[in-house]
């Protein structure tokens, strides 16, 4: 069974990943709030920069809640085909940017019960529209990084995204919520990676559980 750390521990590791990537930001590239949601949408399971490569043209076509209900799929997938699921993200662009339109005047809704309800959106979504969007922050947004880091290093023993947030919420100070998720993927690729993590010279050697972590130095 994986180990976890103490309470004392985490928050010492939360506070050097914070303070070795203090530049770290979201790294999808959006001017509205609808721009965030639909690149948001299209983001999971596909390379941000495989999305921030498509959405220019994207955006270029597409301004508006409304314009995305009205698009015609197959022409909206054909800006997409690079992202995984491409079709399953097209329809719930188009039914998300439906409700927007209809039932929020095509104002991304800025609560997060309202976003819930929105096809193709769950928490890590949510949050993210409402930290980056408009500067809410009720959560962290727990992306694949984030439970990768907070397996390994014993920040959180859980699984479930939704579980891993209320562990992270538990024991990091309510000032990190905003960047955290962006300076733990930061540290992702330049220490803590996917297949051989260079914990030989990572600054939380001393702290890290390892959780899962075979040989990496």
């Amino acid at each position: 069974m994986d180990a976890r750390l103490d309470v004392k521990s985490s928050v010492k590791v939360i506070e050097l990943i914070e303070k070795t990537y203090p530049d770290s930001h979201y790294y999808l590239d959006f001017s509205t709030p609808i721009e965030l949601l639909v690149a948001a949408i299209l983001s999971a399971q596909t390379r941000d920069t495989v999305v921030n490569g498509i959405t220019p043209k994207l955006f270029k076509k597409y301004h508006t809640a409304k314009d995305y209900s009205e698009a015609n799929q197959k022409e909206l997938e054909s800006y997409v085909s690079g992202v995984s699921f491409a079709g399953n993200k097209v329809r719930n662009i188009i039914r998300a940017c439906e409700i927007v339109d209809k039932e929020y005047g095509g104002r991304v809704p800025n609560e997060m019960k309202s976003l819930l309800e929105l096809p193709g959106i769950g928490r890590k979504t949510a949050n993210t529209i409402l930290i980056n969007a408009y500067g809410i922050v009720e959560g962290i947004p727990v992306d694949t990084w984030v439970i990768k880091i907070s397996n390994r290093t014993g920040l959180s023993v859980e699984k479930n995204p939704d579980n891993i947030e209320e562990d992270l919420k538990a024991i990091v100070d309510k000032k990190y919520w905003k960047n955290i998720a962006y300076a733990m993927k930061a540290h992702g690729h330049a220490i803590c990676r996917s297949s051989i993590p260079l914990c030989s010279k990572c600054f939380l050697n001393k702290l890290c559980m390892r959780n899962g972590v075979k040989d990496s130095g």
